[in-house]
């Protein structure tokens, strides 16, 4: 009898799956995810053969340390996004890529994204932009320096000259900031379902 593959999963079922070393389940994270973890790597190491590599090393390295994964820490794709941005954020520290991606210009990278699959996530759908550009100017620049450029908080603290403690604060403040919105909007589209 052949495998019926799940059309979705809640987060909870998935979690569970993937703990148990399920394949479909593997399969279903990797279709519904990648494009958005690729998206990430490619805005920081701004290089297309660099980035399709990356995506499968990211792939391979949740699969193996998903035993690690804590729930009650954060959600699954904030939890791969974080392995995601800093496996790209190491890859662009090193001479080969970096090198690479030195030498191609922001419109190139922006349109490298694999259009054959059509799996890109833009980061503008949810007007995610938008919501960023709506908190204080001291929080809005974190984000954008941690999420759409890549930096890491201790470059944040150094680019800044401002204590790490102060970084790490804010970025969690605005994080929770944009939480409390998402919520209100989401409650806001089920309630006008």
């Amino acid at each position: 009898m052949a495998k019926i593959r799940k059309l979705s999963y809640t987060e909870e079922e998935l979690v569970l799956l993937l703990k148990q070393n399920n394949e479909l389940a593997f399969r279903y994270l990797y279709d519904n995810y990648s494009g958005a973890l690729y998206t990430v790597i490619n805005k920081i190491i701004k290089d297309k053969d660099a980035a399709d590599d990356l995506i499968q090393d990211v792939f391979f390295k949740i699969w193996k340390n998903f035993a690690n994964y804590q729930p009650e820490k954060s959600r699954l794709f904030t939890w791969m996004m974080n392995i995601a941005r800093n496996a790209a954020i190491d890859a662009y520290r090193s001479d080969k890529v970096s090198n690479r991606s030195a030498i191609q210009d922001i419109e190139t990278s922006v349109n490298s994204i694999d259009l054959k699959q059509n799996q890109t996530i833009e980061t503008d759908v949810v007007g995610l932009r938008d919501l960023v550009d709506r908190l204080r100017p001291e929080r809005k620049q974190l984000i954008d320096l941690a999420y759409f450029e890549g930096f890491t908080q201790e470059e944040i603290a150094d680019k800044l000259q401002m204590p790490l403690g102060t970084v790490k604060t804010r970025i969690r403040s605005a994080l929770q900031e944009l939480r409390t919105v998402f919520q209100a909007i989401i409650l806001l589209l089920i309630q006008s379902w």
